[in-house]
């Protein structure tokens, strides 16, 4: 019997229709190969498309590459945000994809991955290839290129500082990936103009370089509603918000903290329309790194923290018919669900916040960062910011003294205690976990429930059907009294109850940060 690959999972007529209608829905879902030429494209791309008998369809860039096609110049598909299709699912192969997306083979390699996964590195790579059709190695070097294209093209740093940056092992693996992912040398693509370092984006000293990017996403964007959210949620020491509508925020990187600097008021004037009518808008973020190699993984942090890979056009479609929805998302398109920088902070983070205010939770985090940050990140902390809390130190301490150093009843310190054990003893909340299996082993933590574990998967698990259906603002919202009534309404919204949950919340946030501007 032969074996099941990608494209043959794929409708090929479905495929072609999209291909042939340029329908930009189907960006960055399906690759669009074609034989005669040896490129392959974004569905959407303004080119004349070819014959039905010279198209192959694939679902990642990383299987054309692997197939031996190379981007099409005109349609750039690699410059596509990327999907949170993966985060949807919680197998094995959506698992893998999502921990490769994150840097883990760049970290601990394909043998440290399958460990984490608790499969062979025969089985991780036969299931990424029957789904995907890329190896673990081949996903992780089409990122790797993607990212330094971007780097070329928005900033003027040498390039062998940019292979560096992207995670090459050396600058002859760097020229050979890009020549294959976009048949031309490194040297020969389009550069910034020669406006200084510092406005291209390139080290401002040798001792701690900074990065001035745009991070794309697909449009549109609620910048406001998503500022609102990180003023609100704004932990002393390790944000900053800002008067001239800037803000910052501690990264957590391998080399230390950087920080992420983004000016909110320069969003809504960078929206790109391609040929066939899709758009992205460039988030201006200025990175202030340890070292370059921190680059890619900073960059994915930010990503997550603000959601850039989501698809506003799937989301609306999913919940727009709900009438309690239909305002929300009428009044702020594009509203992203913000994910964690840092699963642990989180997660220690939200078992402080429980059952208070958010200006309440806010002061319990900051002297949680404050009085246990990471030793080996504290000593090398910008000015004005703070490593991450670590919990192998919560861990070490007993209920008593948590509860007079951070101010906290003594129910709620053991508490913490509890979840920094667990987290020091291998707890994964990260968002490559098993999902359940955490959702579980949080369950079982006395004085941990239903709404802590699931803000936990929708932040810092990344699930974005993840829902608290117990949360009292939430229920206000729905004018429900019960759990059990908020989880009834809210059986249509899957996969996306996370995004509708975001939606429900967006005006109490608003108020909040308005109340707080700072």
């Amino acid at each position: 019997m032969p074996t099941e690959t990608p494209a043959s999972r794929l409708d090929f007529d479905a495929c072609y229709r999209a291909a042939s209608g340029r329908d930009a829905r189907w960006d960055g879902r399906i690759y669009l190969c074609v034989t005669s030429t040896g490129i392959y494209c974004r569905p959407s791309c303004p080119a004349r498309k070819p014959r039905p008998e010279n198209c192959r369809f694939l679902p990642s860039a990383a299987a054309c590459v692997a197939a031996g096609f190379r981007a099409c110049r005109r349609c750039r598909p690699e410059a596509l945000p990327g999907t949170r299709d993966w985060d949807a699912r919680g197998d094995l192969v959506a698992r893998a994809v999502r921990r490769i997306r994150d840097g883990a083979v760049d970290a601990v390699g394909v043998t440290g991955l399958a460990a984490e996964l608790a499969v062979s590195e025969r089985h991780l790579r036969r299931m990424l290839l029957q789904e995907i059709g890329a190896t673990p190695l081949q996903l992780a070097r089409t990122r790797r290129a993607h990212a330094a294209r971007s780097l070329i093209e928005q900033t003027d740093l040498p390039l062998a500082d940019i292979a560096f940056a992207a995670g090459f092992g050396s600058v002859r693996q760097f020229g050979d990936t890009m020549r294959e992912e976009f048949g031309i040398a490194p040297s020969r693509l389009s550069r910034p103009g020669s406006t200084g370092g510092r406005d291209a984006g390139g080290p401002v000293s040798d001792e701690r370089p900074a990065l001035s990017l745009r991070l794309r996403a697909r449009a549109p964007f609620a910048a406001e509603a998503m500022r609102a959210f990180l003023a609100a949620h704004a932990v002393p020491g390790r944000d900053r918000i800002d008067a001239d509508g800037t803000t910052a925020h501690a990264i957590d990187v391998p080399g230390g903290t950087a920080v992420a600097s983004i000016d909110w008021a320069d969003v809504p004037g960078d929206t790109v329309r391609c040929a066939a009518g899709a758009s992205t808008v460039g988030i201006p973020i200025r990175l202030s790194l340890p070292g370059l190699s921190d680059t890619m993984p900073a960059i994915q942090a930010v990503r997550r923290l603000l959601d850039l890979d989501a698809d506003p056009a799937q989301i609306a479609a999913a919940l727009g018919g709900e009438p309690l929805l239909r305002t929300s998302l009428a009044a702020r398109p594009g509203l992203r669900l913000p994910g964690a920088r840092d699963a642990v902070e989180f997660a220690l983070g939200t078992v402080l916040g429980q059952q208070i205010s958010l200006a309440a939770a806010r002061t319990l985090q900051g002297r949680l960062a404050a009085a246990f940050p990471e030793e080996a990140a504290a000593a090398g902390a910008p000015a004005g910011f703070r490593a991450r809390p670590s919990a192998e130190r919560v861990a070490a301490l007993g209920a008593d003294d948590l509860r007079e150093r951070l101010g906290l009843t003594r129910a709620r310190a053991q508490t913490l205690r509890s979840l920094a054990v667990a987290i020091a003893e291998g707890l994964d909340l990260g968002p490559g976990a098993d999902r359940e299996r955490a959702r579980r082993e949080l369950l079982a933590i006395r004085g941990i429930g239903p709404w802590t574990v699931e803000l936990i998967a929708m932040r810092a698990l990344g699930d974005p059907d993840a829902y608290p259906a117990g949360d009292l603002i939430l229920r206000r919202a729905l004018g429900v009294s019960g759990d059990r009534e908020a989880a009834r309404l809210a059986e249509t919204w899957r996969p996306f109850r996370g995004y509708a949950t975001q939606h429900l919340w967006a005006d109490f946030l608003e108020t909040a940060a308005r109340k707080d501007p700072r």
